[in-house]
């Protein structure tokens, strides 16, 4: 890497344990961020927080905990993009535009498919625990 890259990224340049320490820095903030910021994102946490002990409960194995937890996770990691996403099209520009609404939409759309998918592995598990 050229030094003048250095001194314009110069997060760029580490390695190594400092590297991985100010990378969770990095990504506490982009937590914390979401979770002040972003109304759907603070309602994910909870359900997460308020579903893990019923998925305990819910699951038969280890297997099927770990997609039910997993499977809201999961919703969390697509909103964290999709929001990612928003704030980037809204740095660019606050004026409509067709393509912004584009990226805005297939990221909603996004959220969208990874609730459905988490609502039918809870569904299934459910079905499974209480009718059999």
């Amino acid at each position: 890497m050229s030094p003048d890259n250095q001194q314009a990224h110069p997060q760029k340049g580490r390695t190594g344990l400092d590297r991985i320490i100010r990378a969770a820095g990095y990504s506490a903030d982009g937590l914390r961020a979401a979770y002040t910021g972003e109304a759907a994102f603070r309602q994910e946490t909870w359900l997460l927080i308020c579903a893990t002990p019923l998925a305990c409960w819910l699951a038969r194995d280890w297997v099927q905990g770990a997609l039910l937890i997993g499977s809201l996770v999961l919703v969390m990691i697509v909103e964290l993009m999709n929001s990612a996403v928003e704030a980037v099209v809204d740095r660019v520009s606050l004026e409509r535009h067709e393509l912004s609404k584009r990226a805005k939409d297939i990221g909603s759309g996004a959220v969208m498919l990874a609730l459905f998918l988490a609502g039918g592995i809870w569904a299934a598990a459910l079905w499974q625990r209480l009718a059999h």
